[in-house]
């Protein structure tokens, strides 16, 4: 079995934090060759190659299941120390992987139902649903909004109802593009307005509607904002989240591609599966503002 030693967990943590040897040794007061020296003596023990020696460090895939080990046991010591009401406890950083149209939807009410005074600090990487679940597997990150079911090992997976989505585009567009009304064939040839280069909401409506694959003009606007803002200028036809395109087909600013069709994606709520009070008190804030935006 192996086993590594508090120190060398806490060495390993400063390194990757920090990027270099030299700067994790200024924050722990040691001298540079001694973080080498656990470090050596970490993957001695692990008999793997834990970091990679580039600028910054980087882990191996050997060295990212150490790094979620020290990350997990780090947060069980912060956990502690708030629990016995250690005056060095202070703040902690619980890091969170979401996907943009969440964090720009429903999951800053939900961080504002922790409950206040609680020494958690947030730090949020946004990335879409689909993938997101590889920051968790890397232990970068404690909890993750995902579109993946099925649990990443250590972690669990609580569903939070679907994200809802309207085939959008704006009036000056319609009729530019669909004069007549819409049209499939006349689809084929409309640009569309992609998030990024991994969003698959438009490309899997478009396969829905003509059941062909979406290969024309496409720009990328990687903000919920300002695609959307994209939309209404007329760019392309896209899909926005109804929580924020309702308000624009109410008023004329918007008109729905296929009246009444509604694109869902599931979304779950993984995190690690140790006992964590922090972690259980976000989970507590994240279900319930999700039951109410998500139902």
């Amino acid at each position: 079995m192996v086993s590594f030693q508090t120190e060398q967990l806490r060495t390993l943590l400063a390194v990757l934090d920090h990027g270099t040897f030299d700067a994790a040794a200024t924050s722990l007061h040691v001298t540079a060759s001694a973080v080498s020296q656990r470090i050596k003596a970490m993957e001695q023990a692990a008999g793997q190659v834990l970091l990679q020696r580039t600028t910054p460090v980087a882990v191996t895939p050997a060295g990212a299941v150490v790094h979620k080990l020290a990350r997990q046991l780090r947060q069980l010591e912060a956990d502690a120390a708030a629990e016995l009401g250690s005056t060095g406890a202070g703040q902690y950083a619980v890091t969170v992987v979401v996907n943009a149209d969440s964090l720009a939807t429903w999951f800053m009410d939900a961080l504002a139902l922790v409950p206040a005074g609680s020494p958690m600090t947030f730090e949020l990487l946004r990335e879409d649903e689909q993938h997101s679940v590889n920051l968790l597997r890397s232990g970068a990150v404690m909890a993750a909004v995902t579109a993946t079911a099925e649990p990443v090992q250590g972690c669990s997976a609580t569903p939070l109802g679907a994200m809802a989505y309207r085939a959008v585009a704006s009036p000056r567009f319609m009729g530019r593009w669909f004069p007549q009304g819409f049209n499939k064939e006349l689809f084929k040839a409309a640009p569309a307005i992609q998030f990024d280069r991994g969003d698959t909401l438009q490309s899997n409506f478009f396969s829905t509607v003509t059941g062909a694959r979406l290969t024309g003009a496409q720009h990328y606007i990687p903000d919920t904002l300002q695609f959307g803002e994209a939309v209404k200028l007329g760019f392309g036809w896209g899909l926005m989240p109804v929580a924020h395109c309702v308000p624009d087909l109410a008023s004329g600013e918007l008109v729905e591609l296929v009246p009444g069709h509604i694109s869902s994606i599931p979304l779950y709520w993984q995190r690690w599966k140790i006992q964590s009070p922090a972690l259980d008190s976000l989970t507590a804030a994240v279900t319930q503002a999700a039951a109410a935006a998500l139902g």
